[in-house]
């Protein structure tokens, strides 16, 4: 076993957090190890041939990027591209495939049409941009705090008050966000619209009373602000390959195929690398790992998740489809370049969304399932070879809804993610004038081109406990006015129950989403708190 490896900071796990947090300490002058345990950095924000022989690189397990600030991109000099997609959702009706909403962010006299083609009452549009302008009141406020210290609930209530968003606070803060959608808009397929930014990644209901699913909705909508989704040029893998680039040019040492042991007090990590077995010591130890993975590397006694959100289950089933041309759709008034071309809904109005909560419960698979696309090929064709772009082929990427971590297990682990396969293929036919199947490609090895992740998969795959893609429950991006601040860590919310292990993931407060966010605050907490004493 080596020894007497010792660094300012160790950084467990190389997601693009922890090398968010590497590219800005080595930048700083710290002497940084970092260690992912697969053959590569990125974790869940990679690209990847899904399909063998195919010339295809997926966003494999998250699509879309929201929450990285700018200040990012701007402090680690990086070479980013982001695309903003021109419609923002496109949702048929269940009751009538003909018949569509499509939000398009470049007409609002279209957008508005649209409204009143699927039914929605006069005044309706009106309401839902009203909504949407108020919650954004409030995201613009608090947005700026994210990679700050941590305000608490009354600064952050102050800063929303002093943008004239006071009632925005209320609806989404205080309240079960379903309570205002409910209020504030009628129809059941534009209340399910606005609904699922409140339930993606989260199992949970419209009026629950421990309001996750108000949380899910602000960290939804309040990225950059604006809450706008933008797809990565180059695929997600783009972005996690210049945050690799920064750290590296920085002077950060980072190991792959490093699989961590055991995290102890003091500062010692213990971790195997060809073949061998060895120990790194430093002043900081930085955990790009789930609270939940953490403990059990630092073992007995260890309470990094005593959050309770830190337990929580995913609740999402995710399939890569690579198709010949996009299908057509039942509604001929829109192109599938135009459906395709934002967030495309399945079976997702508000009565289908409850529905498919109560049949989840209850231990089935929603029939039929919720599911949100996504076409990143649309907007960002470099994913896809010369050939593939040449002779029409679209990816697809499916987010089914409503999938707890509790339907799957070891055992039936297999035979669910055929029965979830199925039942996203049935959910999406049921809005196409033609079977999906038909249009997959194959590839040499005469497989079609689709494949199925349940949480289980996500979990063992990626270390995304119960295949949860926040590494838990999301938290508020403030503090009780009670809890305490008085260390960096503390402050900047990435402390545990040891002062010299930080989170700096998805499951620091303010993480979640491709953000960088988690990594940047871990990184400032340590330069703040300054050396630690011998």
């Amino acid at each position: 076993m080596s020894r007497n490896n010792v660094f300012d900071a160790i950084i467990v796990g190389g997601g693009h957090n922890g090398l968010a947090a590497a590219a800005y300490l080595a930048q700083a002058g710290r002497n940084v190890l970092l260690l992912e345990k697969l053959e590569h950095p990125g974790g869940a924000a990679v690209s990847a041939r899904a399909f063998d022989g195919v010339e295809a690189r997926l966003s494999r397990y998250s699509y879309l990027v929201s929450l990285l600030p700018q200040r990012v991109i701007d402090d680690l000099g990086l070479h980013i591209r982001l695309a903003r997609r021109r419609y923002s959702s496109y949702t048929p009706d269940p009751h009538d495939g003909g018949k569509a909403l499509l939000v398009d962010n470049g007409d609002a006299a279209a957008t508005a049409a649209s409204f009143a083609a699927v039914g929605a009452p006069d005044g309706e549009f009106h309401a839902f941009t009203d909504f949407y302008a108020r919650c954004r009141q409030l995201t613009e406020a608090l947005w700026p705090t994210m990679t700050s210290p941590l305000p608490t609930r009354s600064e952050a209530r102050k800063l929303a008050a002093r943008s004239g968003a006071e009632p925005a606070w209320d609806a989404m803060i205080e309240r079960p966000i379903g309570d205002t959608i409910a209020r504030e808009l009628q129809h059941d397929l534009v209340r399910g619209v606005v609904l699922t930014d409140a339930l993606i990644g989260t199992f949970a209901r419209a009026g629950d009373e421990d309001l996750q699913q108000n949380i899910c909705f602000l960290y939804h909508l309040i990225g950059g602000g604006t809450g706008d989704w933008d797809v990565p040029v180059g695929g997600m893998g783009a972005v996690s390959g210049e945050l690799e680039r920064a750290a590296r040019d920085a002077g950060a040492t980072i190991l792959t195929s490093a699989d961590v042991t055991a995290v102890r007090p003091g500062g010692e990590v213990s971790y195997r690398h060809d073949g061998a077995e060895h120990t790194a010591s430093a002043s900081w130890v930085l955990a790009n790992v789930a609270p939940v993975v953490l403990d059990r590397l630092r073992g007995a006694g260890a309470n990094a998740a005593r959050n309770p959100n830190h337990l929580r289950e995913g609740a999402q089933v995710k399939v890569n489809l690579l198709l010949q041309r996009l299908p057509r759709l039942l509604d001929r008034s829109v192109g599938p370049e135009a459906a395709f071309g934002g967030t495309f809904h399945i079976n997702e109005t508000w009565s289908q969304l409850d529905a498919a909560y109560v049949a989840a419960a209850a231990g089935t698979i929603p029939d039929p399932l919720p599911c949100e696309i996504y076409c990143h090929s649309l907007t960002d064709p470099s994913i896809l070879s010369p050939e593939l772009q040449a002779a029409g082929a679209h990816t697809l990427t499916v987010f089914g809804l409503h999938v707890p971590d509790r339907l799957i297990t070891p055992e039936n682990n297999d035979h669910r993610r055929a029965e979830l396969q199925a039942a996203v293929l049935k959910s999406l036919n049921s809005v196409l004038a033609e079977p999906v199947e038909g249009l997959l490609l194959t590839g040499p090895d005469g497989r079609p081109c689709i494949e199925t992740k349940t949480t289980l998969d996500i979990e063992r795959a990626v270390g995304m406990p119960r295949g949860n893609i926040f590494h838990g429950g999301l938290d508020w991006p403030f503090v009780e006015d009670d809890a305490p601040r008085d260390t960096p860590a503390q402050r900047w919310g990435v402390a545990t129950d040891d002062p010299r292990i930080l989170l700096c993931g998805s499951g620091a407060r303010r993480g979640g989403a491709v953000s960088a966010i988690g990594g940047h605050n871990a990184a400032m907490a340590v330069l703040e708190s300054g050396p630690l004493p011998a």
